[in-house]
């Protein structure tokens, strides 16, 4: 497994100091992306985001047998996951970011897929909403995802209580993240892929280096996989799980908040 410095206790971009700079400072650098985001996404992933997220989305599948599960999608971006979710399960979903230009862009997307041909599905609500400070009540939905967006909050211990405030007991969460893959070819290969190519191409297309540069870095002093097994069990769910995918690139966590 590859070295990995002590975890922060949140993502910190270069300047931010405390929990609120690091917040506005993620804030502003995704709503200035947004325009070529999903764009980015996919080549830069080679498509691999699209079949990790309907991956992730498969695996669910056992929170919805039987009932109409409600579920909130956290960090939601421009709806993806949300998405991916909706056109396979029948279930009230809501996205919630605190980037403003990327709910417009999930609210576009998802419109698409409720045209004349597409009315079984039902519409998903977006909605403006700090992950640390949701506008939920206790106990609000069976399950609560995340795609790509957790590694950058402000705290992340405050972002797991959270979690468990809004989810019933018996209710799942499931993160699915970038991390570091082992060391070995292949590791350094990503290594060199992600924090030379990726900024560069990034950079160009967005117009914006800076945010493309941060990706890395971030994924680099985010909690490996049993690093944020732990944090979860020491939280208090239960049932914490995880399995890597793509060469341990990608982790995706599930947990229960307990009954």
């Amino acid at each position: 497994m590859a070295e990995a410095a002590v975890p922060v206790k949140g993502t910190r971009p270069e300047g931010a100091v405390t929990e609120a700079d690091a917040s506005k400072k993620v804030r502003d650098m995704f709503t200035e992306i947004a325009p070529r985001y999903d764009l980015l996404n996919h080549l830069l992933s080679l498509q691999l985001d699209r079949l990790w997220r309907a991956r992730a989305a498969k695996y669910l599948r056992p929170v919805f047998l039987g009932r109409e599960a409600r579920v909130l999608d956290l960090c939601c971006g421009t709806g993806d996951l949300a998405i991916a979710l909706n056109r396979r399960y029948w279930a009230r979903i809501v996205g919630v970011d605190f980037a403003h230009s990327m709910l417009v862009r999930a609210r576009k997307k998802s419109a698409r897929l409720h045209g004349p041909a597409l009315v079984q599905l039902r519409p998903i609500g977006f909605f403006e909403a700090d992950a640390l400070r949701l506008p939920f009540a206790d106990a609000s939905f069976d399950l609560v995802t995340s795609a790509f967006g957790f590694r950058n909050l402000a705290n992340y211990e405050a972002g797991l209580r959270e979690i468990q405030r809004v989810l019933k007991p018996g209710g799942t969460v499931a993160i699915l993240e970038f991390t570091e893959p082992p060391d070995g070819r292949l590791g350094d290969l990503y290594r060199w892929y992600f924090c030379k190519v990726l900024p560069t191409i990034g950079g160009l297309i967005s117009g914006d280096r800076s945010a493309y540069t941060y990706l890395p870095r971030s994924v680099a002093r985010f909690f490996l996989p049993p690093e944020l097994a732990a944090l979860m069990s020491a939280v208090g769910y239960s049932s914490v799980d995880y399995r890597a995918w793509t060469f341990g690139t990608v982790a995706f966590h599930t947990a229960l908040r307990p009954k």
